[in-house]
């Protein structure tokens, strides 16, 4: 009867555990978004690095991942395959900052085994547009193109897919 109770016990502390670490960590992300002028997501064209045409007239009426992340950013490479999960239920746009050219963000993307649509923002223009100064920073916009969400730092795979999922409600 013992074991049942101690069990029990470290059971309800490690869920309170990881429930105050959600909160805490969704509070430090919260104070830590960027202010954007408009809450609307802006229409981008342009040229993806794998040569492609990219307008987010192409993800209209769905919800869409814009992820701002860099290949020198430690905390981006651990989020690389959350993102990358992501983009295979849900439209993601990935913006690469100060990551060098194309073809150095192509073999960084190859050679992590990530196939994500990714623009090159080699001179921090976008990440300027869209008020970021901490990596990873993403902004999830809802089915009619509003700003839902905005994450600062790691975010789970559970957490950006239950955003996404809830901004195509």
């Amino acid at each position: 009867m013992l074991n049942k109770t101690r069990v029990t016990y470290w059971a309800k502390e490690i869920v309170i555990t990881v429930l105050l670490l959600f909160v805490v960590a969704n509070v430090i992300s919260y104070l830590r978004a960027p202010e954007l002028p408009d809450q609307t997501l802006s229409k981008i064209s342009t040229i993806l690095t794998n040569e492609e045409l990219y307008s987010t007239l192409d993800d209209e009426g769905k919800p869409l991942l814009v992820h701002f992340w860099a290949t020198w950013c430690p905390t981006c490479k651990l989020e690389a395959g959350n993102i990358q999960s992501i983009s295979e239920h849900f439209s993601v746009l990935s913006i690469a900052v100060k990551s060098g050219s194309d073809s150095e963000i192509n073999n960084y993307l190859k050679a992590h085994d990530l196939d994500f649509k990714v623009i090159n923002d080699q001179h921090g223009i976008l990440s300027e547009r869209f008020s970021v100064g901490v990596f990873p920073t993403s902004f999830i916009y809802n089915k009619e193109g509003e700003l839902s969400f905005t994450e600062v730092g790691y975010t789970s795979t559970l957490s950006l897919y239950l955003k996404m999922w809830w901004a195509g409600l």
